[in-house]
Order: structure tokens, then C-alpha cells, then sequence
């Protein structure tokens, strides 16, 4: 069996080109790693060096060997965060998502469920690596997902909303279009997932001044009367209302287009069906129907 340290000094020599460097890298002495790159030879039974006066190389064996010493250093990597993260799924239920506004939900069952949230976005294209590398047991995406190992549920729909100054023509409709919103400017959260392309496409004209924080969108409109846009989860993120429901004078306006309306599912490995179906009823249940 050959020693994980071994391989290290190998694929750090490989990377160094020199045994100094390649012990200054590794904090131990260039006799350590001299001593351990022989051992290797010993253990593989190949020359793996190019011994010149005042000179060392990988042969094209020892090359080999270093770029294959890589892959299964990887290899070892992964396998120890897969079981690390398997068995966090087997203490609490990690939640990701490719949208925020499940997030926002989530809190009210943190006394029902253990439950560890990640606020990043992930890509939806990496959800199904996501939910396969036990990183999430559940994750929440605006398309549904079924593999031969994962599955998915409807959780419910989030409806987009835009907040307009109520003195705005527009304020005293019950509802409203993308296109009759042409030409506005808007206050937006820069991570606000698939929303963001189905506004820029969908707004005839618009300009959009995207912001990294809540509390700098809150401050922003505290003094100005940039239009901005919600959802029906709206009414379980508690900055939200503590910040911008609370003495604003804007009215919130349903936005009617199809593509203002976005089915969320909830995505997991089907081992995991047992364990995420009492989270996915609560959801389901509390979830607002407009």
C-alpha cells in the first residue's frame, strides 16, 4: 500500500521542479523529501527521477506517475467530503436552492426539522451533482428534475409582485404586464436566481440598478422612488417588513405575464424520500396561494 505523504511529495515535485522547493511547500527537509521520493521508487519498483549532477527530472515514468499520484489524491478528496457530507445528512436535512425565495420560508420549521440552510444560489445546472455528492438532501429549483436516483415535487408557485409609488398611474391597477412597465427604472437584488433574465428579457426598455445587500436595496428606497419587485414569499422574510413594508408608500401590483409566475419544486435523491416527505407536506401546506 503505497503512503498517501508520498504521493503529495511526488505531485508537489512535479509541480515545484525541485526538491528545495518542493520541501519549502511541504514544511518538512529537502533529506525528507529525497528519503521519501526514493522509498517510492523502492515501493513502485520504477525509476522515476532523472538524476543529473546538480540536477533532478521526472523521467517520462515518473511523470506518469505524478499526474496519476494527482487523480488519486483527488479521488481521496472527494471521497472523504462525500462521506463527511452523507453523514451530515444523516444528522440534520441540508437545504440549497436555486432561488431565494424558498429561503425565506424555510425558518419557520427550524423548531419542526433539524435543518442546515445554505443561503448561496446554486447553479441550476449543478443540482443534481448538488443532491449525488450528499451535499443538500433537498434542494429547490424553478424546474422539475427526475433521474434514475432523483426525484422531485411541486412545492407550490411564487408569484412576482412589483412595488410601485402609489401616486404612479399604473398604482391603481389590481394587476399589471411586463410591458406596461416599459421604461421604468428599477431597484433589484443582484441574487435573485432565474428572476433576474425573465425581468431583463420581459421589460421593454428597463434599466435595472442591481444591489448586493437587502439593507442597502431598504436604504435606497427609503430616499428614492425606485420601483421594486417581490413575491408571495415575501411575507415570511422578516427584513422585508421590518425594512420596506413598514411606511413605505408603494402599492404591490401582481404582475399577470405567465413567466411571472414560477413553479418551485423541491428536489432529493430518492434514498432520501423517507426523510425529506414530512419538510416537503409542512411546505407544501404553508405555502401562500397568491
Amino acid at each position: 500500500m503505497l503512503e498517501t505523504y508520498l504521493l503529495a511529495e511526488l505531485v508537489t515535485f512535479a509541480e515545484t521542479g525541485t526538491l528545495a522547493a518542493t520541501a519549502a511547500k511541504l514544511n518538512v527537509t529537502q533529506p525528507t523529501i529525497t528519503r521519501g521520493m526514493q522509498k517510492l521508487e523502492t515501493d513502485l519498483g520504477v525509476i522515476l527521477f532523472d538524476r543529473q549532477p546538480n540536477r533532478l527530472s521526472l523521467t517520462a515514468t515518473g511523470q506518469l506517475a505524478a499526474q496519476q499520484a494527482r487523480e488519486l489524491l483527488t479521488a481521496q478528496d472527494q471521497f472523504v467530503t462525500q462521506i463527511q457530507n452523507f453523514d451530515q445528512t444523516q444528522r440534520t436535512i441540508t437545504v440549497g436552492t436555486t432561488i431565494p425565495g424558498p429561503l425565506y420560508l424555510l425558518p419557520l420549521f427550524n423548531d419542526q426539522f433539524r435543518l442546515t440552510i445554505n443561503p448561496e444560489l446554486v447553479t441550476p445546472t449543478d443540482v443534481a451533482t448538488t443532491l449525488t455528492s450528499n451535499a443538500a438532501t433537498l434542494m429547490f429549483t424553478a424546474k422539475p428534475l427526475q433521474t434514475t436516483a432523483i426525484e422531485s415535487q411541486l412545492i407550490g408557485t411564487e408569484q412576482l409582485a412589483v412595488n410601485l409609488n402609489k401616486f404612479m398611474y399604473q398604482a391603481n391597477q389590481s394587476q399589471i404586464t411586463f410591458k406596461e412597465l416599459a421604461g421604468l427604472s428599477f431597484i433589484v437584488l443582484s441574487k435573485i436566481g432565474p428572476w433576474r433574465d425573465i425581468i431583463q428579457q420581459a421589460i421593454p426598455d428597463a434599466k435595472f440598478f442591481y444591489q448586493k445587500e437587502f439593507d442597502a436595496l431598504a436604504e435606497i428606497t427609503k430616499y428614492a422612488d425606485f420601483p421594486y419587485f417581490s413575491t408571495n414569499l415575501a411575507q415570511f422574510y422578516t427584513a422585508y417588513h421590518s425594512r420596506l413594508a413598514v411606511d413605505d408608500s408603494r402599492v404591490e401590483i401582481p404582475i399577470s405575464d405567465a413567466n411571472a409566475q414560477m413553479p418551485i419544486y423541491a428536489a432529493y435523491l430518492k434514498t432520501q424520500q423517507a426523510r425529506v416527505k414530512p419538510l416537503i407536506s409542512a411546505l407544501v401546506k404553508k405555502w401562500p396561494t397568491s
